[in-house]
């Protein structure tokens, strides 16, 4: 998000012509827009305490370019029309088109150039740098996705060393770095693995002879139904594997710890979860731990991720901080509301039990709400790092102000925000303008390996997409304030 001081009249010109066509904006009379409202959400909490500010956008979007706001609004209102995203996603997911040269340049041009930072280490950095000079960071997201072999494993690890060697070089502090397990060990494997954590929290006696640790993994409200029956052990070549899987994520983490990189752990599915907070807290308990990060030193390297779309979200997050505080564990936590809600509800129906996520929308925003204030508390009691990402007015507003009714000073490492690139960049803006540290996620890779990246993000967020109506209407109101004022100026 570079930011122009001076706007252009000749783009200027261009929006003004373009705003008064029927069919290029919704919303296309220009006074009606203007005079419009731009509708907050609010909740009791919020309202008595509002640090973020979108009533002036002038000041929200202070030197965005104004070319870079009339792609952004293109975008967002292309990606809030439905059937349109529909046929989006069938063409990537048809071989014929997503494997063609054409397919692919139509995919660079459209959802890849708005929601990924490049092709390249080198072209996400740039974006890092672009944020960081406008008073934002980058989370460098590696685009590869689920790994089926030891080979695959071996390229990706080294993929992602080589992100942590690149956030390395950038400026202190503007960049962390996101991995995948599932692209460090194979998918056959974290599946297996994850069976046999269900049954042993069903059956406490139950031995795992390559179990590391004991931290708490599953909840009695976990969706312990995915293992009915006890599972086959695994094998000597599977517990080589496990191993070799270990020495992955730990050869990732101590070039983090190298250089002071955060590391953040995606979720992912409730079939392979369980696996992947074990490994989340082999990292944590090899690069978070000492005397310094139990008692609020550094940020600690390793973060796990909570979806709070989970039913068990909470009890389980309750019990990894009791661990964390008994195990003297600086806890790394990113809070966020989930993403294979799909998913999760067809495996459900077909085994005929209840979805593991929340029933309503509500329930995941209460949820989440309160993940985050839980988290808050532990951030200001010097124990805990939490990264929010949300793309949520309302979670935002009811967040940064807890964090001010408890006293966290504004620019605290341990507290931050997150948003993806390309969404909800007037809550980015203001929360920045507010003084808390935010991140941009910024995933990068060549075409053809993002693609599943962009299938998923348009399935998990097509809601998102529609009503991102908060959004738009504050880029339609900026750009009318600008179209005003080149307009006065030439008075």
């Amino acid at each position: 998000m570079a930011i122009a001081s001076r706007v252009p009249k000749r783009v200027l010109s261009a929006f003004a012509a373009t705003a008064t066509e029927a069919g290029k904006l919704p919303e296309a009379a220009v006074a009606a827009v203007a005079a419009a409202e731009v509708p907050l959400p609010t909740s009791a909490a919020a309202e008595r305490n509002k640090p973020l500010e979108f009533d002036d956008t002038g000041r929200l979007f202070g030197g965005e370019r104004t070319s870079a706001l009339v792609r952004t609004l293109a975008a967002l209102q292309a990606l809030s029309a439905g059937p349109l995203v529909d046929v989006g996603i069938a063409a990537l997911r048809s071989p014929a088109v997503a494997g063609s040269a054409l397919g692919k340049a139509a995919a660079r041009a459209t959802a890849y150039k708005h929601f990924c930072a490049g092709e390249t280490a080198d072209e996400a950095a740039g974006v890092v740098r672009r944020l960081w000079r406008g008073g934002m960071g980058g989370i460098l997201d590696y685009g590869i996705e689920d790994a089926e072999d030891g080979d695959a494993c071996d390229r990706n690890a080294a993929g992602f060393i080589a992100a942590v060697d690149v956030a390395a070089a950038l400026p202190p502090g503007s960049a962390s770095v996101c991995i995948k397990i599932t692209a460090l060990c194979p998918i056959a494997l974290l599946e297996k693995a994850s069976d046999l954590l269900r049954w042993q929290h069903k059956h406490p006696s139950f031995f795992l002879p390559w179990k590391a640790h004991s931290f708490p993994i599953l909840s009695d409200s976990s969706p312990l139904y995915l293992t009915a029956s006890e599972p086959p052990e695994l094998t000597p070549e599977e517990e080589r594997e496990l191993e070799a899987a270990h020495e992955r994520l730990l050869a990732v983490g101590a070039r983090c710890a190298e250089h002071g990189i955060p590391l953040l752990v995606d979720a992912e599915y409730a079939t392979v979860q369980p696996a992947i907070d074990y490994f989340t807290f082999v990292g944590a308990l090899a690069f978070n731990g000492g005397e310094a990060s139990a008692n609020g030193g550094e940020r600690p390297i390793v973060h796990g991720t909570i979806q709070a779309y989970l039913r068990d979200a909470r009890d389980r997050l309750e019990a990894m901080v009791r661990a964390a505080e008994r195990e003297r564990v600086r806890l790394g936590l990113k809070v966020v509301r989930g993403a294979y809600i799909a998913r999760e509800t067809r495996l459900a129906a077909s085994l005929g039990v209840p979805s593991p996520v929340h029933g309503c929308i509500q329930d995941t925003h209460d949820c989440y709400n309160g993940c985050a204030a839980f988290l808050l508390d532990r951030v200001r009691r010097g124990n805990a790092s939490v990264m929010l990402a949300t793309h949520n007015v309302e979670s935002g507003q009811l967040a940064a102000a807890r964090a001010q009714e408890l006293g966290i000073p504004k620019g605290d490492p341990n507290l931050q925000f997150a948003q993806l690139m390309g969404m909800a960049d007037g809550l980015s803006l203001s929360l920045r303008n507010a003084g808390f540290q935010v991140s941009k996620y910024l995933p990068y890779g060549p075409v053809d390996q993002i693609i599943p990246y962009l299938i998923r993000r348009a399935e998990e967020n097509r809601g998102l997409l529609s009503a991102s109506s908060f959004d738009r209407q504050l880029l339609r109101k900026e750009l009318v304030r600008r179209v005003k004022a080149a307009v006065a100026g030439r008075e």
